[in-house]
C-alpha cells in the first residue's frame, strides 16, 4: 500500500481534477439544478463516450481526494488537540 499523499499534494490534485471537470462542464453545458442530477444530466448531454467515462472518473477522483483531505484535516486537528493535553 502506498503512503497517504500530503494535504498539499491532495489540494494540487483536487485543483487539477476541478480544472479538467470544468472543461467538460463548459463543453457540454452541464447545468444540473440539483447535485443529485449531475450524473443524469451528464448522461443525457455528453455525446462522446470517452468524455462521459472521463467525467465519471473525475467525479470519483474528486470525491476520493475531497474525503481524504477532510480525513487528514480531522486527524491533524485531533493530533494537535491531543498534544495540547
Amino acid at each position: 500500500m502506498t503512503n497517504m499523499p500530503s494535504m498539499v499534494e491532495m489540494q494540487k490534485r483536487l485543483n487539477e481534477v476541478t480544472e479538467e471537470m470544468l472543461v467538460l462542464i463548459r463543453r457540454y453545458d452541464l447545468d444540473a439544478d440539483n447535485p443529485f442530477d449531475v450524473i443524469e444530466v451528464a448522461r443525457r448531454k455528453i455525446g462522446d463516450q470517452k468524455d462521459y467515462i472521463r467525467f465519471l472518473e473525475l467525479s470519483l477522483e474528486g470525491r476520493i481526494y475531497g474525503e481524504a483531505a477532510a480525513a487528514l484535516e480531522k486527524a491533524e486537528a485531533e493530533a494537535a488537540e491531543a498534544s495540547k493535553q
